[in-house]
């Protein structure tokens, strides 16, 4: 594997909550995903819409998110990275969003700009109070949307290209939703899913008292929970939680993608629902967003590209399959929602300097947190899913370092003691501007007829969002099993884990930036917004978080020309199809075009897999079908190549086929210009 620097710069006892759900659980059977469904009328006014749409950024020399290796730089396209955004509204026309991108994190830069354009469109109707957007955190996706260095380094700064692709789409995504608004109903259900994640920090999850540990006997948390979104008589969406890294794809892999989560979406939306994405608005619109996975890996051999095979896109595809499959048990039984309320709270915490009361603290004495530290830990990462600097082992020691005589950067005795047993690498948080990581965060309750989604900025160990589910389901005086837990929510602050786990120090716990009390100061800031949420108070907004926007440096490499490769025009076909493709083979082209970063394409193709029918040529693959990839290399200095390759589906229609290409060029004046190119034909069957 290539060595990375991580993204450091980067139970049983459910049935009787779930029954308690709805007394009309045996009413909920449905038959598909987009089929006829038996519920109850709408009532009360309630209301639901769902929208999609193309978040895909720069898909050539741009720097990916997730492992932070500065050679991993796009080089093509395995499948587009969508948004799916859902808008609930009670009778009292109270409203929440709930959207989720393809993408790593939800960066404070993306949000504020959201939030912002959101505004001049619809006023003061969709705000920060009730707008929740979060990430599946797909280790394949583009990155330098952040406004945070710690973030954007290994993308060489900050990204326009990759920032205004993920803002447009979410913007458009939430106005789809709130144009699809109908009269419609809710239900809840549960699965189980055992063979799709793996803990990957078992020692520090070990660490931690009993009760925690019984809760999840195996040391992973199996709860698939579904939300069933349907207006009339018919099923429009489903959220499907399950906590399990969005890392299939390995550090060594160049093409953007959403991974398994991605993966899952997209069968559920295409293969099963028959959605086409090019065709306009989705009638069914299914995510699959994280939960507490912090510690959760898809490699289920704890082995980077490896579990269940040794095929990094065929573990996406396993690990995206069982999700799915687990979403749609879930999907079947869930149970209709008794209450139709919408409601939401949110604040801001200063999390390098919250008090925390001794309620929250395992030992009941009150404690503090601190500025933000990367430690050897996280410099470490993680060995599971993306190894970083070997000299920096997970642990509390490291003897390297020992023998140098510590850290190289000078670390205040009060905040090393602050952040102990933490081994202080950087201190990020007192880094100029006002810190490399954002240390002003938004926390946040929707309430969604009788669920609550708590969403939190950072990577959420297991035990960490059950103390926090717990912390919220005791406030409010509801069933645990009612409290969701939505990491990756907002904003990115690394990772949140027990102080139990703290203390051994893994990759999970060197990336816990702000001490060994943060998730006990997260846990009072939820208890807060759950009280309010209970009384019907309103909390203070607290501090406003800091815009970095005008201080952004950034070494983006932008397209100044193009030219054809010598001898050639644009869409010429340099390497054409064999005459003959079988099912489970591969046919290959490569066409001239011009660079990928002239036109992102979104909500459209980079190029199609056309079948002849009559007179006619018909599309039955593009570049957001799983069985297809669009590799892009650079010919000579202003150069480009497209390889474009199909896995025939085994159930593919005999026939006569074709690939065509589509493309920008730039001139010298800087003007650019629209192309397109044909293969040869070649037959399947």
């Amino acid at each position: 594997m290539t060595i990375s620097r991580r993204s450091v710069l980067a139970g049983a006892a459910a049935a009787p909550a779930l029954a308690a759900l709805s007394a009309g659980h045996a009413a909920a059977a449905q038959q598909g995903p987009a089929g006829r469904v038996r519920t109850t009328p709408a009532a009360g006014g309630f209301r639901v819409g769902v929208g999609l749409s193309d978040v895909t950024g720069p898909i050539a020399e741009n720097g990916m998110m997730g492992y932070s290796e500065f050679s991993q730089r796009a080089e093509g396209l395995h499948q587009r990275t969508r948004v799916r955004a859902y808008v609930f509204a009670d009778a009292q026309d109270n409203r929440v969003v709930y959207a989720c991108t393809d993408t790593c994190m939800i960066f404070q830069s993306v949000h504020d700009a959201v939030l912002a354009r959101l505004a001049e469109r619809y006023g003061d109707r969709y705000t920060e109070r009730n707008v929740m957007l979060t990430a599946v955190h797909s280790h394949a996706a583009c990155g330098g949307s952040s406004h945070d260095y710690a973030y954007s380094l290994a993308t060489l700064g900050f990204q326009p290209l990759a920032f205004q692709a993920e803002v447009d789409g979410i913007v458009e995504a939430v106005a789809a939703a709130h144009e699809n608004l109908a009269p419609g109903t809710l239900a809840y259900g549960r699965s189980t899913l055992a063979d799709a994640s793996v803990n990957r920090s078992r020692a520090a999850f070990d660490r931690n008292p009993q009760a925690d540990k019984d809760y999840y006997p195996l040391g992973i948390d199996t709860a698939m929970r579904v939300l069933r979104i349907s207006q009339a008589d018919t099923n429009v969406g489903g959220i499907a939680w399950f906590p399990t890294h969005c890392a299939s794809l390995t550090n060594e892999n160049l093409l953007i993608s959403g991974d398994n989560k991605g993966a899952a979406a997209y069968f559920w939306e295409h293969d099963v629902a028959g959605v086409d994405y090019l065709a306009g608005a989705p009638e069914f619109v299914a995510c699959f967003p994280q939960t507490n996975a912090g510690d959760m890996s898809p490699n289920l051999d704890l082995e980077p590209g490896h579990g269940p095979t040794d095929d990094e896109f065929e573990n996406a595809r396993i690990i995206g399959e069982r999700q799915l499959a687990a979403a749609r048990t879930a999907f079947r039984d869930a149970a209709p929602l008794s209450k139709l309320a919408v409601d939401s709270r949110m604040m801001y915490l200063d999390m390098a300097a919250q008090r925390v009361d001794g309620r929250f603290t395992p030992d009941g004495t009150p404690q503090s947190t601190s500025p933000a530290c990367i430690g050897a830990a996280m410099a470490a990462g993680s060995t599971e899913d993306g190894p970083a600097i070997p000299i920096f082992p997970e642990g509390t020691r490291n003897p390297i370092i020992d023998a140098f005589g510590g850290t190289d950067m000078p670390t205040p005795q009060w905040l090393a003691d602050a952040q102990a047993p933490k081994l202080v690498v950087v201190p990020v948080g007192l880094l100029p501007p006002d810190g490399w990581v954002p240390h002003v965060l938004k926390i946040q309750i929707i309430r969604i007829g009788d669920l609550y989604v708590v969403g939190g900025p950072a990577e959420y160990t297991i035990v960490s969002g059950l103390r926090i589910r717990r912390t919220v389901a005791e406030e409010l005086g509801v069933p645990l099993e009612n409290v969701i837990f939505q990491g990756y929510a907002n904003s990115y602050s690394s990772y949140c884990t027990t102080p139990e786990e703290y203390d051994s120090q893994q990759y999970e716990g060197g990336s816990t930036l702000f001490g060994r009390y943060t998730l006990p100061a997260y846990q009072q800031g939820y208890a807060a917004l759950a009280a309010a949420l209970r009384t019907g108070a309103q909390v203070p907004r607290g501090p406003a978080p800091r815009d970095l926007s005008a201080v952004q440096p950034g070494a983006m490499q932008y397209v100044d020309l193009d030219e054809p490769v010598a001898g050639h025009a644009y869409g010429d076909v340099l390497v054409p199809p064999a005459a003959h493709a079988a099912p489970g083979t591969e046919v290959a082209v490569e066409f001239v075009t011009g660079h990928p970063k002239n036109n992102q394409r979104r909500n459209g193709t980079f190029f199609e897999i056309q079948r002849r029918k009559g007179a006619d040529w018909v599309r039955v693959a593009d570049d957001g079908s799983w069985s297809t990839k669009y590799r892009w290399r650079r010919e000579g200095q202003h150069g480009s190549v497209a390889r474009i390759t199909w896995d025939v589906p085994a159930d593919t229609e005999a026939g006569t086929y074709r690939v065509q290409l589509f493309g920008d060029q730039k001139d010298r004046s800087g003007t650019v210009s629209s192309f397109s190119g044909v293969s040869g034909e070649f037959t399947v069957g």
